[in-house]
């Protein structure tokens, strides 16, 4: 049973993200200066992200390429939700074979 205790928050979530690009950021031995160069995004803003987690997604997306992590927006609501076993029949997904 899914608890909505496990769900994470807006703010967990951020941080996670903030987290895993500091990360990132420091396993491709980059300061945060040369990742605003690379980015064109600005130290202030990459500071801000690191610091309290807030950034815009056209901030976040130059960060990712920069990083070489485009790919991983591909997933970004992309799974597919099913509200009925009719859902995944139509989808396509429930055919054996």
């Amino acid at each position: 049973m899914i608890s909505l205790l496990d769900n994470k928050l807006p703010g967990e979530v951020l941080e996670e993200v903030a987290k895993r690009m500091v990360a990132r950021r420091k396993s491709m031995r980059l300061t945060q200066a040369q990742l605003a160069e690379r980015s064109g995004v600005s130290l202030a803003s990459i500071k801000r992200f690191e610091r309290i987690h807030q950034i815009s997604l056209a901030s976040l997306v130059n960060i990712a390429f920069a990083l070489r992590c485009e790919e991983d927006f591909d997933a970004l609501f992309a799974r597919q939700e099913y509200v009925s076993i009719d859902d995944v029949v139509r989808s396509g997904r429930g055919k054996r074979g």
